[in-house]
């Protein structure tokens, strides 16, 4: 057991007290914020925030950047699918990676990775290649696209597995939920932020700033303890790691019923994300500060079912699951043919809620119920979601081009409602999992 670590890793017992030790709104909050008595925990999520201020300005940048540029939903899909292409292959050997490196030090590697590829954007932009007036230009979209999925991939099963070394068991969800909460928060002020600055400034303002919120994590992440040392695996390649994790998973259906469940809810939820430029400029002609609004007004959804879940007790979280998707998938249906933009505003905050609740609850499920020794590869099993994802919104893309993007959205968010009730009302399996 690393000393060190000791230090700043809580037992747990600050949560689970009897009410009696604290009533009132200062109980509430100090259950409901408890992870942050943790030091080790303070520094992590302050370098997480400078991640997702760089991710959701990017989620606007890129995307106004490509669509003005090509005009084209294909472009916008194809960037997406340079993004998922390296995840679906290297977030497997990423689970390998955190079972056997230090995680912290694997976050920091891939924080630096990701300064230097925003960065490169920034200079194609600031010499006047990266424009609309080089049509030809969104291949440098389409490269960086690829380099940040494998970055993603490489980083996220380390990132997301290092938390249940930081904070103790019964931490664990608060942590979680907290996290969303994090990243949710940033997702109302830096969409908007980012639309404000491009359509204002250039996407080259929003590209420095992105790459200086990435160093800004690096650095943050120098202080966090370092956690314990991987276990030492048998002398075996990567791939044989993954497999034996792929054998571990196979024996514990609910966890691979949440992992499946996860992968379709990706692939059918989340291309209307990629895809907003198509809504804000071709449907509600508002630009890329109109996608920056909807993305904060969605971000706003996504906090207010971040603060529900940490400070809810692990009891039905696969249910809660479910309902979250279920909430979700029928906000997105709605919005996906709304023709009014105050309705679409509306929508998309339910968006925001059941998209971080179906995260955030699946997330919590694998990390509470796998074995430590296979937690980073299993993790990165569900990682490869992001993948799918991306591959969905490549085909989202061509079909918005051919049928329309509201058909093509709107069809995936209904099969998205079909699957996630049948599977409420038919897996009693994974309705007792708490």
């Amino acid at each position: 057991m690393n000393k060190n670590l000791d230090e700043f890793r809580s037992d747990g017992s600050e949560i689970g007290r009897p009410p009696g030790s604290k009533k009132g709104l200062a109980g509430y909050f100090k259950k409901t914020f408890a992870s942050f008595e943790n030091k080790g925990y303070r520094f992590y999520y302050a370098s997480m925030a400078g991640h997702w201020s760089s991710m959701s300005m990017l989620s606007v940048a890129r995307s106004q950047l490509a669509y003005d540029i090509t005009q084209s939903g294909a472009v916008l899909g194809l960037v997406s699918l340079a993004n998922a292409i390296p995840m679906l292959l290297l977030s497997l050997p990423g689970g390998s990676i955190a079972d056997r490196v230090p995680k912290k030090m694997v976050v920091q590697l891939a924080q630096v990775g990701s300064a230097l590829f925003s960065l490169a954007v920034t200079i194609s932009i600031i010499i006047g290649y990266l424009n609309p007036a080089h049509p030809e230009s969104w291949w440098v979209l389409v490269a960086c696209s690829v380099l940040q999925g494998a970055d993603m991939a490489l980083q996220m099963p380390s990132r997301q597995a290092i938390l249940s070394e930081l904070v103790s068991e019964k931490h664990l969800m608060n942590a979680i939920s907290l996290n969303n909460l994090g990243m949710n928060v940033f997702r109302i002020f830096m969409p908007a932020l980012a639309g404000f600055i491009v359509d204002g400034f250039g996407p080259a303002v929003a590209y420095g700033l992105m790459t200086l919120f990435y160093v800004l994590a690096a650095v943050s992440m120098v202080f966090v303890p370092d956690t314990y040392k991987p276990r030492k695996l048998q002398k075996q390649s990567s791939m044989a790691d993954v497999a034996d994790a792929w054998r571990y998973v196979r024996t514990e259906k609910s966890i691979l019923i949440v992992l499946v469940f996860t992968v379709i809810a990706t692939v059918l939820g989340a291309p209307y994300m990629q895809l907003l430029p198509m809504f804000t400029s071709g449907i509600f002609d508002k630009g890329a500060t109109g996608m920056g609004i909807l993305i904060t007004i969605s971000g706003i959804g996504a906090i207010l079912g971040s603060f529900i879940l940490a400070s809810l007790s692990n009891r039905r979280r696969a249910t809660l699951m479910l309902v979250s998707t279920l909430i979700m998938s029928t906000a997105l249906l709605g919005f996906a043919f709304s023709q009014w933009w105050y309705l679409s505003l509306f929508l998309i905050m339910f968006v925001g809620a059941g998209s971080t609740g179906q995260m955030a609850l699946g997330t919590s499920l694998v990390q509470y119920y796998v074995k430590p020794e296979y937690r980073g590869r299993v993790l990165s099993f569900q990682m490869m979601s992001w993948g799918f994802g991306g591959l969905g919104t490549y085909f989202a893309g061509e079909f918005g081009d051919r049928i329309g993007v509201q058909w093509s959205i709107g069809g995936l968010a209904l099969i998205l409602v079909v699957i996630t009730l049948f599977v409420l009302l038919t897996s009693t399996r994974l309705r007792k999992m708490d």
